[in-house]
């Protein structure tokens, strides 16, 4: 069994956890946090036995094999950084890097350390569903473009409209906030995945007072079509995601929390895709993939698919990157 550590306590955190506690392929032992008490207040419920408020000493002395990253976006560089220096495999929570330079600096630190791997918690890549999608698009002979929606109303935009009150990480360009490097993602790793890297992109954001786009309009170019992303965190959509043959369609009911996809035929007949099991945790197939990652280092098909969700991870920062500078977007990690 995998021992785990993780740094950021969060929602998404409790779900991955949950998720690893349903796999019985991981352990949790140790939690970094800036407040020591806060690492045992959150930690304790999951059976975690070592607390950290010192990042060094955490990886230097914690007990554990992987470590997952779910801090904000600025902060995964470094940490990453200092997980593969001392033999961590390495889950990030997307976006897992800022920049192109990050992800390359990484990737080069990797080779020096063959025994790490290096994966970003893109949770609906992983599920048989989505494996389902991505065969009937590939079997449709004609593309003519999607449209891809990512938009949820975040609550910590309240905290925004909220004058007095401090500006959450997420909406804080410091911390490289925003609705593109948030649920974005979502969106360009779907665009990528299914149709490779675009030949041009542009991002035409909605800008909010603190400094990041709120919402957003991304247009990816390919040879003969576009794909348009619709990004949000200030509004709720309720919009599917499609992608257009001919005559033919594939609709997700959500772009990232997909529970339904359906191919509707060239007669306009409408057929679910049906795979061969659906968790009610969407993260528990990217966490029993990762573990095969990382206990199977000789299963050369184990393998290859990590080298395939690495360089599919690089072209979605490329491609994240390439849309914030057609938008002017910076950061300081730029």
């Amino acid at each position: 069994m995998l021992k785990l550590g993780i740094i950021g306590s969060h929602t998404i955190t409790e779900q991955m956890l949950a998720a690893a506690n349903i796999s019985k392929r991981y352990q949790l032992t140790s939690v970094y946090s800036r407040s020591k008490e806060r690492a045992k207040h959150f930690g304790q419920h999951y059976g975690a036995t070592e607390f950290f408020d010192d990042l060094k000493a955490f990886f230097t002395q914690g007990s554990f094999d992987v470590v997952y990253i779910a801090s904000p976006n600025s902060c995964h560089f470094d940490q990453a950084k200092l997980a593969i220096e001392n033999n961590k495999q390495v889950i990030v929570e997307k976006p897992a890097f800022v920049n192109p330079q990050q992800f390359q600096t990484l990737r080069d630190l990797l080779q020096k350390h063959p025994k790490v791997h290096l994966v970003e918690a893109a949770r609906h890549m992983y599920t048989p569903l989505y494996q389902l999608a991505k065969d009937k698009v590939k079997s449709m002979q004609t593309i003519q473009g999607a449209t891809i929606t990512t938009m949820k109303y975040s609550s910590r935009y309240d905290k925004v409209l909220d004058l007095s009150s401090k500006t959450p990480n997420i909406f804080n360009p410091d911390f490289a906030g925003g609705a593109l490097m948030d649920l974005g993602v979502y969106g360009v790793y779907l665009a990528v995945d299914l149709f490779g890297l675009p030949k041009a992109t542009h991002y035409y954001p909605t800008m909010i007072r603190s400094g990041v786009d709120g919402k957003g309009v991304a247009i990816l170019t390919y040879a003969g079509f576009t794909v348009t992303l619709n990004i949000g965190k200030t509004a709720n959509s309720y919009l599917p995601t499609e992608i257009y043959g001919l005559k033919e369609a594939v609709v997700f009911d959500n772009a990232f929390d997909t529970r339904r996809i359906s191919y509707y035929d060239s007669h306009q007949q409408e057929h679910e895709l049906i795979p061969d099991h659906l968790y009610g945790n969407t993260m528990l197939d990217e966490m029993l993939a990762f573990a095969d990652m990382f206990e199977k280092p000789n299963e050369n098909a184990v393998q290859e698919r990590y080298r395939k969700q690495l360089t599919l991870a690089k072209q979605v920062n490329d491609v994240m990157y390439a849309l914030r500078q057609s938008a002017n977007l910076t950061f300081p990690a730029d």
